[in-house]
């Protein structure tokens, strides 16, 4: 009788082993862009030296007859979709290239806040739409990138609409939406979150005058991420896998990320 239920468990167990196999066999990994272009469109903070592309060459060569491109670009560290070091506020804090790299991925969380700054272009994300996410999803896990979701990025590249204001020069001006400090002390603290990051051009809120979520962000070597795109497109539920490759500049305070996510998708088809 023993070894008959052993032989049971046996043909059950390579049977539970091919259908895991079946199903892997089948999975898909889905990229999502969530990066705008780096162009003479993209929008910097006021004050900030303008985006520079130039051609160096575009054509064949002579006399070898081959196509040949080479361009210079510059730009500012902080505009479009980039990166905030810690160094960017605290004296102290990892600068660009000092980020460990498993610092920047993990579990996507999005936070959608998208009817509330319809309603007040004000809007901080805090702490209780942390816990109702939570309530919805799960615990927020630790080493998450943690998102916010405004609808924001549907303005850009528009100054006026990005900043919220008429005059786009005046940061006094600003409205937009951002993550109030109370709640990325709470995602550092208990969720040991590795990056914060919105859909605006600030992980403050608009009217902020003193940055109190960027020092938060700095003082706990945790860096911030600005102007994301497709945040529609990534699931809320943490089921995806954000990547946020950042250029390793030396000393650099910020600079251009592409940022990305990955989802995996079963696919029905038996091919």
């Amino acid at each position: 009788m023993a070894t008959e239920y052993m032989m049971k468990q046996y043909i059950y167990d390579i049977i539970i082993l091919f259908g895991i196999i079946a199903v892997q066999g089948h999975q898909k990994l889905r990229v999502i862009d969530m990066t705008h272009t780096l162009s003479p469109s993209t929008v910097y903070w006021p004050g900030s030296p303008a985006y520079n592309f130039t051609q160096l060459f575009r054509g064949i060569t002579q006399p070898y007859g081959f196509w040949y491109e080479s361009n210079f670009f510059g730009t500012p560290e902080h505009g479009g979709t980039h990166l905030d070091a810690p160094a960017h506020f605290a004296q102290d804090g990892w600068h660009l290239h000092q980020i460990p790299m498993d610092k920047l991925a993990g579990p996507g969380i999005i936070i959608n806040i998208k009817d509330k700054a319809a309603n007040d272009s004000d809007y901080q994300v805090n702490v209780d739409d942390l816990m109702n996410w939570e309530s919805k999803y799960g615990r927020i896990p630790n080493g998450s990138v943690v998102l916010m979701n405004s609808g924001w990025a549907l303005h850009y590249p528009n100054k006026t609409l990005v900043f919220g204001s008429s005059t786009p020069n005046d940061p006094s001006s600003f409205h937009f939406p951002g993550f109030h400090e109370n709640a990325a002390n709470w995602l550092i603290n208990e969720r040991s979150v590795n990056v914060i990051g919105v859909d605006t051009p600030s992980t403050d809120y608009g009217q902020s005058k003193n940055f109190s979520t960027h020092q938060v962000l700095g003082k706990t070597n945790v860096p911030g991420l600005e102007n994301v795109a497709n945040l529609d497109m990534v699931p809320e539920d943490g089921s995806a896998r954000v990547y946020v490759a950042a250029l390793k500049l030396h000393d650099g305070s910020g600079g251009p990320a592409r940022v990305f996510a990955t989802v995996e998708e079963i696919s029905n088809s038996s091919k």
